[in-house]
């Protein structure tokens, strides 16, 4: 099944009620690089490897109504998107300087004599997979390879997706074992990230250039934000574009569809998680993302963070996204962390 149909389809379906015990269905096509994930045969997500991206992703990522809540660039692109930072595919997890190298913004687009600098995440394997009653999971296995060729880290994640209650969620546990010692510099670039569809942006957002860690200029247009109308807020209570560099246990999104949908996308750490809680690399015009290991970068008073993992040892990074389709209250969002926080 193609990425395409998948979107294309969950627009079709329009609203869907979720049944009581969902059957969550995880599908390999290994030959096609994907696995599908539906609910009741309604599309989910795809987990996905394909040759034209530096990292395995989520994509799309379809609300419990059927709307998709990602951006369609540069995997499929829709009229009207922004098109910048084409290596903001999906959902995606890596990091803007493991070692001195820059995992986070390696794309086709960037010049060939910068390529050493970079770093690629290769699936290498689909451990397991497993469909079921209101919950699906898939474990892959692959290597974080530097722009030199020699091989950082080995990473082992547990998908798990469920559907229940009106609400879909996806956990991400990655557990990262170092195969050399690995520093994770201060970097603004990391850690989870997705790209959200339009609607999702901030309607206040202008624009602007961004520079990454080494100075890279990416110049995000001003664009017609008619039909944008996402809103971000945390578990700290901070609000809007002020959410940008700051810290909380959750972070929601909320904001209503060109049909009239209201959706929310929630990140929620874990308090087990290095650098609990997370800072929001979370940007108007559609970035959305969890970096718990930027503090200076984020907070200039704050001591550089510079995380560490010994040659043989691990880390592990643990993250639910969640989607439902309506908005949800501060207590509901509580209460979702509360629930997260029981994972180890």
């Amino acid at each position: 099944m193609s990425g395409k149909r998948i979107a294309l389809s969950a627009v079709a379906v329009g609203a869907l009620a979720l049944a009581a015990h969902a059957q969550v269905t995880v599908t390999p096509h290994e030959a096609d690089h994907r696995i599908d994930v539906t609910v009741d045969g309604h599309p989910f997500t795809s987990y996905m490897w394909p040759t034209s991206l530096d990292k395995p992703v989520l994509y799309p990522l379809v609300a419990p109504d059927g709307t998709t809540v990602t951006r369609g660039f540069p995997l499929e692109p829709r009229p009207g998107e922004r098109v910048d930072h084409p290596h903001h595919a999906g959902v995606w997890f890596n990091y803007g300087n493991v070692n001195g190298f820059d995992f986070w913004n390696n794309s086709s687009a960037i010049p060939a004599a910068q390529k050493p600098k970079m770093g690629s995440i290769h699936h290498t394997r689909i451990v397991s997979t497993k469909s079921g009653k209101q919950e699906g999971e898939i474990v892959t296995e692959s290597i974080w390879t530097d722009g030199t060729g020699t091989d950082q880290l080995k990473e082992l994640t547990r998908y798990v997706f469920r559907a229940e209650n009106g609400t879909r969620t996806i956990d991400r546990i990655a557990t990262l074992t170092a195969l050399k010692p690995v520093t994770f510099k201060d970097d603004k670039e990391g850690l989870l990230g997705m790209r959200v569809a339009h609607f999702l942006e901030s309607p206040t957002e202008k624009g602007g250039t961004f520079n990454d860690a080494s100075g890279r200029p990416t110049k995000v247009e001003t664009a017609d934000t008619s039909g944008a109308t996402g809103v971000y807020r945390t578990s700290a209570g901070i609000s809007g574009d002020k959410v940008w560099s700051t810290r909380g246990a959750w972070c929601a999104l909320t904001g209503t569809s060109p049909e009239g949908k209201t959706e929310t996308v929630v990140i929620l750490d874990n308090p087990v998680n290095p650098g609990f809680p997370t800072y929001w690399h979370a940007r108007g015009y559609g970035l959305f993302a969890a970096n718990p290991l930027g503090d200076h970068v984020f907070d200039p008073k704050a001591p550089e963070h510079n995380f560490t993992i010994a040659q043989g040892q691990s880390a592990t990074f643990r993250y639910r996204i969640l989607l439902h389709s309506s908005a949800m209250t501060p207590q509901q969002l509580d209460a979702a962390e509360a629930a997260f926080a029981k994972v180890k």
